[in-house]
């Protein structure tokens, strides 16, 4: 794969155009298709040096094209190689059916096959574009193999997959890897695609980056700091603790203080300049115990949080870890409404009855990010969050646009969300940060980010990559506790 598309991810509907535009720009898309079904063979001969016998299913498409050029060369190398096509191979058009006649392999009905011990399984009967749920002899040898427990090494993506959303459509192959072209899809990076892909590999096929890029919304994409390196603040000698701003994270009630803590000690890691918790009265001893280096300030209702906003170096807040849920925190929110803003946990679930009210809030020049579970998502957006024709992407992007907010999706594939239209997908995060109080530790991480003046989207996608960063080096059988103290700044 290119260096300068590495980052991308190209819808299948974009991938087909630059497929077109490849081919009016001269360049032999046959020739493509070769490259393609080498790549493949080279890399089930490299995966699988014992394999007994290579099974290779043909669609009726390009990815079926592709398939046939990777049989042939498999036969080629010497490799035992079946076929077996799905419908008639005879109705082949185009390069693929060119591909079918260079193979000098007698195709068999998909049906037939049987596992067997020693075989290994090509996919190659649909593409990152199927748009429908797999048919029902398709469904059934899906079946057959999964039992079987036979390797199978997909084109492009495990047959059934969604190559925009990464849902499968019926059924689809569980991968031991999965070989594309040129760039990523989303489907390859979104749940269950990601597990169902397993090892990928892309290979550079020769379509020029120019092309690629010129085709691409780039509207999507894999979250790494190449998307928001570029707007980090400069470090600089002559600084302050105000320069590198003000985060200040509300705490709930005296028996409901760590998460506050958590979100705070994140904050200040991840490079604010200085970290306020505001308390009630009656918790600021709890508080106490615990805090070094972050401040306390006493806030019990409105009237003294507007006292206290006078000051207007306060500018970027944290609210919902453990600060409870109802009337006190929407009181809050609305009082916050020109400051930036960290919404997560108990202050998105205070706006269950009426999104509409949060949303109104925070209108104009973006400054509030969201932080919703799946839960919490379907109770600020449930007509999206229910929406089962939409991809995880679509919700999230969909929800930005209605909230005038940075979304952050978060799960195993956490999407972060603006409300241009960007996204982008997380892949760093260790499947042991499904742990109490990490979400806490992520808000805070965005606030010290947004403390220090980037742009909500950026502030999100670098907290949630500095999240799993955070988790990666704190390793198997982390707290909460010890994940904010492993966070490091950018």
């Amino acid at each position: 794969m290119s260096k300068d598309l590495s980052h991308l991810l190209l819808t299948p509907a974009e991938m087909a155009a630059v497929d077109a535009a490849a081919a009016a720009s001269g360049i032999d898309s046959f020739g493509l298709m070769e490259k393609a079904g080498a790549a493949v063979a080279a890399a089930a001969l490299r995966r699988h040096p014992d394999a007994l016998r290579f099974v290779v299913l043909c669609g009726p498409g390009n990815n079926g094209g592709d398939a046939y050029v990777a049989a042939r060369h498999l036969q080629q190398s010497g490799a035992t190689v079946a076929l077996f096509h799905l419908g008639d191979p005879a109705k082949l058009k185009g390069d693929s059916a060119r591909a079918r006649a260079g193979c000098a392999l007698k195709g068999q009905e998909l049906g037939i096959y049987q596992p067997e011990t020693g075989d290994v399984v090509i996919d190659g009967l649909f593409g990152a574009g199927l748009g429908r749920e797999v048919p029902a002899e398709v469904r059934a040898l899906i079946g057959r193999v999964t039992a079987s427990g036979r390797p199978v090494l997909a084109i492009d993506l495990p047959s059934g997959l969604d190559g925009r959303t990464g849902k499968v459509l019926g059924a689809a192959f569980q991968a031991c890897s999965t070989v594309t072209f040129m760039t990523r899809k989303p489907g390859h990076l979104l749940m269950p695609g990601r597990e169902l892909c397993n090892e990928l590999e892309v290979f550079d096929i020769g379509i020029p980056a120019r092309i690629i890029r010129a085709e691409a919304a780039g509207l999507i994409a894999e979250n790494t700091p190449d998307a928001w390196k570029g707007l980090l603040p400069a470090e600089q000698l002559e600084t302050h603790k105000y320069k590198r701003g003000h985060l200040v994270v509300f705490s709930g009630e005296a028996d409901k203080t760590g998460a506050a803590r958590m979100s705070a000690t994140a904050g200040l890691k991840a490079g604010a300049g200085l970290v306020t918790i505001a308390a009630p009265r009656a918790a600021i001893s709890a508080n106490a115990a615990h805090l070094t280096a972050v401040m306390l300030h006493a806030v019990d209702d409105e009237v003294h949080l507007g006292g206290w906003l006078t000051d207007k170096r306060l500018q970027t807040f944290v609210l919902g870890p453990g600060f409870g849920i109802g009337a006190r925190a929407r009181g809050f929110v609305s009082a916050l409404a020109d400051r930036h803003l960290v919404l997560d946990a108990d202050g998105i679930s205070s706006f269950k009855d009426d999104p509409q009210q949060l949303f109104d809030l925070f209108r104009g020049e973006p400054r509030l990010v969201l932080t919703p579970h799946e839960g919490e998502f379907a109770r600020l957006f449930p007509d999206i969050g229910s929406d089962d024709a939409l991809g995880k992407v679509d919700k999230a992007v969909a929800a930005a646009r209605r909230a005038n907010a940075a979304i952050v999706y978060k799960g195993a594939d956490t999407v972060i969300a603006a409300p241009d239209g960007r996204a982008l997908i997380n892949t760093n995060a260790p499947v042991w940060l499904a742990t109490a109080g990490s979400g806490d530790v992520l808000a805070g991480i965005i606030g010290g980010l947004l403390a220090q003046g980037l742009p909500t989207f950026e502030a999100a996608a670098a907290g949630v990559w500095l999240h799993g960063e955070a988790g990666q080096r704190a390793g198997k059988g982390l707290t909460a506790e010890e994940l904010a103290t492993h966070v490091l700044p950018l």
